[in-house]
């Protein structure tokens, strides 16, 4: 753990970031309380291998989104329901809010695999990508690297609840929204094609 631990959790974190379903999470508690127990484990070598972890997977996972899922979108996308218009819907929704999506993605199961993938797929700003992606993935690093090893095992009793319910909370929301843009839809195709007339934006 000593010699490899940091750079197994940053690699497990980056691969998750980039869309691959691990438990990068878990390996940042379990690492962060095996460092309060006095094994030669550095907290802030830690903290910090998780957040670059985190923001290099992010961004490979933006870049694979936008490189190769756009074009798949735009090839195939017909034969699932994706009109140019809900494509161009996409592109208007992580234009306003991908921010919000990208930060608050880090701290919740699942979509953080999906969050950078999206946001590239959907041709969002990279500097704001980037911002968002950076902010969140430091403070969630920080929360979840320094609490493990300043609470230790108590930190698994209080995070598993806590994660549940921000993966709930998550899904509940997102359904919502979902529900919302269903209902709206052509309300918002119209500010779509308002906001990025013209044909569908490009990588």
């Amino acid at each position: 753990m000593a010699n490899y631990g940091i750079w197994a959790v940053a690699s497990i974190i980056a691969l998750e970031s980039m869309g691959i379903p691990l438990p990068g999470e878990t390996a940042l508690v379990l690492v962060g309380i095996d460092s309060g127990t006095g094994h030669d484990v550095n907290i802030w070598g830690l903290i910090g291998a998780a957040a670059v972890g985190a923001i290099i997977g992010d961004n490979i996972g933006y870049w694979l989104g936008r490189e190769f899922g756009y074009a798949l979108v735009i090839r195939y996308g017909r034969y699932v329901g994706l009109t140019e218009a809900r494509i161009k819907l996409g592109q208007y929704i992580f234009m306003r809010h991908g921010g919000k999506v990208v930060f608050l993605g880090r701290f919740v199961a699942y979509l953080r695999v999906l969050a950078a993938v999206l946001a590239g797929l959907n041709c969002m700003n990279w500097r704001r990508f980037l911002v968002a992606n950076a902010t969140g993935g430091f403070l969630w690093a920080v929360i979840f690297g320094w609490g493990a090893h300043a609470f230790g095992q108590a930190l698994l009793h209080v995070s598993a609840p806590v994660c549940a319910g921000l993966l709930i909370g998550g899904a509940t929301f997102f359904v919502w929204c979902a529900l919302f843009v269903r209902r709206h839809e052509l309300e918002l195709q119209v500010e779509a094609e308002r906001a990025l007339p013209g044909r569908l934006r490009s990588p």
